[in-house]
Parts: structure tokens; C-alpha cells; sequence
């Protein structure tokens, strides 16, 4: 007998989202819903992985990927897996690179879906058929050189008899053409184009990796830019476009001008808080490898019980002392569920030791009476010294990492003050890997290799990773310069503000110097 349909508080739902082109900015808010929503996320090769991190940590993640003559899932297997994790009662999200519908087979997973009797949801995203030219200053209509576009595959089930594609309809047809896969075949196509009146000065630009840092653009006409792409060895995925429109690429690139484009930049920091800064430096053009060489976690059992206790106790200190951001959330975790209102910190002072430290503390409505001039412990105990004058008998609560440096605490304490240390989270090593960035980072190599604080380079060096030749090291600030060096590594530049601006202007300067 046939398995019962889950009832209606089991049931399940596939989102087949459209990954878009790669670009995280272009993933659409509908498709991160459904991302942080799911149980089981089933993703492509084409489909950037630095997504998966906006999916839950205890999510189900199945990697689906399929090149060319290389299946990790056949197409049938793919729709099995779906539909049964479907009518599990699972909320399944399928991530489909470019958009689901456009030449992705999304229609027949739908017809899968729909088929098997189980929910499904249809997301769209954005095709690199459109971004790829776009971010290769592209535009693939423009009313000066035409005012029609087809879009085609060059890529067809090898099963098929015969081809669908009509070449001479392409070839005849205005405007502009633009194709999606195929580049292995792009000699034949050409030929095939060229045998059906496309001429052969035609204008086209293949693009590839479009919208991410690993982006390149090779140009050409019909006749020619096959041979091109062999002798550039310049492979798939790509897209290519035929049409006057190319010629607009002269005035109209704009990505591929970035200051950091073409170099690949690792960010160290934890996977929670890589955020900002590999935003900013996408912003700058460059291919970010997010590698999360710690993870911080908060305390347990008796520590985290100890640590309640002061947090408790807040309110009863002249001064709160926060030297993270990270300590910063973890405090307010814990005293808002102890407190209802922020108004029950009390009357205490506030020091924080940077600006990023601050920032996190504003955003809970606390201005920051203390910050040093540099953002190190003895440039915090310093601007203490100065602004309370005595520290005698003065109560001060200290929130910290497990295994922070002593410095503080040491000219505090002899100094004359009343210190209580709060412990409220620690540093692990990451040992995980969903995106591949640690195979990326051996393979491939880097520009240059960011860290934010010492944790950072202990864990990276504990991963048994070998900085490449040629490598450059950024380092946000002196702490962490001095651990580096003490652990065999040079350091090309510091931050001269040890904060996450700070380190992005490093790393731009050091790329600027070739």
C-alpha cells in the first residue's frame, strides 16, 4: 500500500530558488528566506556556496553538482532526492545558479514535484544571461544597436537524435544572442552560425565566473574568438554574446575596473562576523575566499553560570568594560534574559577598546564613555589611567574572551582597582568547510591572506595550511602582527586603524603596490 500523504502540519515544500549569477548582492531577499527557512538545502555547482552560510547551522546540506561529462547526481537522482525529502515533511530548498526556469531544468524538477503530490514553490533569480554582460559593461539592448534578444543554449541533451537548436533562425535573427553554456562546443557553434549568414566580423565577448571576483572577459568576433578562447584556455562556465553591443564594453566596464579586481583576498575571521569585511572587499572587486579559521562559542555549564552572575551584577560596577564585539553579544544575550529593560545596566561607565567594539554597543543604545587611542589592552589601561586619574578601589567588570591576554588586568589590578573578570565566550578551531574555501585556498592559492586577530592566525597555521609563495599578509593590528611573526610569518602591512576599514585600506594599498 502506498505511503499516506503527511498531514498538513508535516507537510512539506520545495523552493526551487534562483541562485542568481554569484554575486551574494544579487541573491534575492525571497531566495534568502527560503535559505534560512530550510532543513535540507540541495545546491549546484554553479550556485555560489557562500551562501550556505545563511542557511541554518543544522541544516541538511546535500551538494548536487553537475559540469559537463561530471555528475555528482544524475538529473534523475536529483528529482528523487527532492521529492523525498519533500514528503518527509522537510522544508527543502533547491539552489539552482542564474535563475531555475532559464535553460536550469527547475521546469521539470517542478513537474517532479508536482507529479509526487508534494508542495513546491517557484523562486526566480537573476540569469547571467543578463548579469554576465552586465558586469562586463555589456548591455544586451540598447536602443541605438538593436531591439530584440534571444537567448539560447549551446548545450543539449546528448541523448536527443537530433539538435532542436535552429541555428539559421539564430543567425538570421537581429540583435543581440546571447548563450548560456556550450563554451566547450563554441568552435562548432561559430562554424554553425557563420554556414547560416551570421557574419563573420560579428562583435563577441565570452564572460565568465560573471559577478564575482573570478570574473574575466575575453573578446572577439565570429570568426575568431574560438580560437581565442583555446589559446587563453579560457573554459567554462561562461556566456557568450554575439551583437554590436560588445563594442559598448570600451566605455561602459565598470566591474572589472575595481581597485582589488583580479586578486584573491582570504578572510579569516569567524563565519558569523566575515561579513562586513568580505562585503567591503567585494565592493572593491576583489574574489573573497570566506575561511573560517575560528568559531566562537559561548560558555557552558558552570562558566556560563559564573558568567550570568555578573552579568547579574552589572549594575553594582563604577565601570563595563568590553575589549570585542563578541563579548559584547554575548553579554547582552545573557542580561536580557535576566532583564527586561536595557535601563537596568545602571549608572556604570563604558570603555571599549575600538571603535568596532563601540559600534556594537551603540546599536544597543549605549554610548561609550572610554576609548584609547589604539586598540590594544595597553593603550586601554593607559587611557584609564589618564581619565580616572586613581584607579584605587574604583569597580570595574572586565567582559572578555577565555584566554585574553593579561596585560589588562595586570596594570589594572596594580594600579589599585577592584577588577571581576566576566568570561563570556571562547575560541575554537573551524574545522568545517562547507564552501570549499580551505580546497580553494590549497589549490589555488591567494593575493593575499587577511587576519583580524591573534585566534586567527594560531587556528589558520593549526589547519595545517603552507602560505604560497608570493602570498601577502594583512594584519588589522599589532597584537596580531606580533603573533604572526612569532609564528614564522612575515607581515606585509598593517592596519593603521585596527578596525575593519582599517584593514580594508591595508589590504587596497597593498594590492595598489602591484
Amino acid at each position: 500500500m502506498a505511503d499516506s500523504p503527511p498531514s498538513q502540519s508535516q507537510a512539506g515544500i520545495c523552493y526551487l530558488v534562483g541562485a542568481g549569477p554569484g554575486d551574494p548582492g544579487l541573491m534575492t531577499l525571497r531566495g534568502r528566506e527560503c535559505l534560512e527557512r530550510a532543513d535540507v538545502v540541495v545546491y549546484d555547482y554553479l550556485s555560489n556556496p557562500d551562501f550556505l552560510k545563511w542557511a541554518r547551522p543544522d541544516a541538511e546540506k546535500i551538494y548536487a553538482g553537475k559540469k559537463s561529462r561530471d555528475h555528482t547526481l544524475t538529473q534523475d537522482q536529483i528529482n528523487a532526492l527532492i521529492v523525498e525529502k519533500t514528503r518527509a515533511g522537510h522544508v527543502v530548498t533547491r539552489l539552482k545558479g542564474g535563475d531555475p526556469l532559464i535553460f536550469g531544468r527547475g521546469g521539470e524538477e517542478a513537474a517532479e514535484l508536482r507529479a509526487a503530490g508534494v508542495r513546491f514553490e517557484i523562486v526566480p533569480g537573476i540569469s547571467s544571461s543578463i548579469a554576465g554582460p552586465a558586469y562586463a559593461g555589456i548591455p544586451v539592448t540598447h536602443r541605438a544597436h538593436n531591439a530584440q534578444l534571444t537567448i539560447f543554449t549551446g548545450h543539449e541533451d546528448p541523448a536527443k537524435a537530433e539538435s532542436s537548436i535552429d541555428y539559421e533562425q539564430i543567425a538570421r535573427a537581429p540583435g543581440t544572442k546571447v548563450m548560456l553554456m556550450g563554451v566547450e562546443r563554441l568552435g562548432t557553434i561559430c562554424e554553425s552560425l557563420a554556414a547560416h549568414g551570421m557574419a563573420a566580423d560579428t562583435p563577441v565577448a565570452l564572460v565568465r565566473w560573471a559577478t564575482t571576483g573570478r570574473q574575466g572577459t575575453l573578446t572577439g568576433q565570429l570568426d575568431t574568438i574560438a580560437r581565442l578562447a583555446e589559446e587563453r584556455e579560457f573554459k567554462a562556465p561562461a556566456v557568450a554574446v554575439f551583437g554590436g553591443v560588445v563594442g559598448l564594453r570600451e566605455t561602459l566596464n565598470w566591474f572589472e575596473t575595481r581597485p582589488l579586481f583580479g586578486k584573491r583576498v582570504v578572510v579569516t575571521r569567524t563565519r558569523s562576523q566575515a561579513g562586513e569585511l568580505s562585503r567591503q572587499l567585494r565592493d572593491l572587486g576583489a574574489d573573497v575566499l570566506e575561511m573560517p579559521t575560528i568559531r566562537v562559542e559561548g560558555m557552558r555549564g558552570e562558566k556560563l553560570r559564573e558568567f550570568a552572575e555578573l552579568v547579574r551584577d552589572a549594575h553594582t560596577y563604577e565601570w563595563l568594560v568590553f575589549t570585542s564585539p563578541n563579548g559584547v553579544d554575548h553579554f547582552f544575550e545573557v542580561f536580557f534574559k535576566l532583564y527586561d529593560d536595557i535601563r537596568s545596566i545602571g549608572g556604570a561607565r563604558i570603555a571599549a577598546i575600538g571603535p568596532g567594539t563601540a559600534a556594537k554597543l551603540k546599536e544597543r543604545g549605549l554610548g561609550v564613555d572610554l576609548t584609547p587611542e589604539v586598540s590594544v589592552a595597553e593603550s586601554l589601561a593607559d587611557a584609564f589611567e589618564k581619565e580616572a586619574g586613581s584607579l584605587d578601589n574604583i569597580t570595574l567588570l572586565w567582559v572578555r574572551a577565555e584566554g585574553a591576554r593579561s596585560v589588562l588586568s595586570e596594570r589594572l589590578n596594580r594600579a589599585g582597582a577592584i577588577l571581576d573578570e566576566a568570561i563570556a565566550y571562547r575560541t575554537v578551531p573551524e574545522t568545517d568547510d562547507p564552501t570549499g574555501a580551505v580546497e580553494r585556498f590549497r589549490t589555488e592559492g591567494a593575493d593575499i591572506v587577511t587576519f583580524t586577530s591573534s585566534s586567527t592566525v594560531e587556528c589558520f597555521l593549526d589547519l595545517g595550511l603552507e602560505m604560497p609563495a608570493g602570498t601577502r599578509i594583512a594584519s588589522i593590528g599589532p597584537i596580531t602582527s606580533d603573533t604572526l611573526r612569532q609564528r614564522g610569518l612575515s607581515v606585509d602591512i598593517e592596519a593603521e586603524n585596527h578596525d575593519i576599514p582599517g584593514l580594508v585600506k591595508a589590504v587596497s594599498d597593498l594590492a595598489s603596490q602591484g
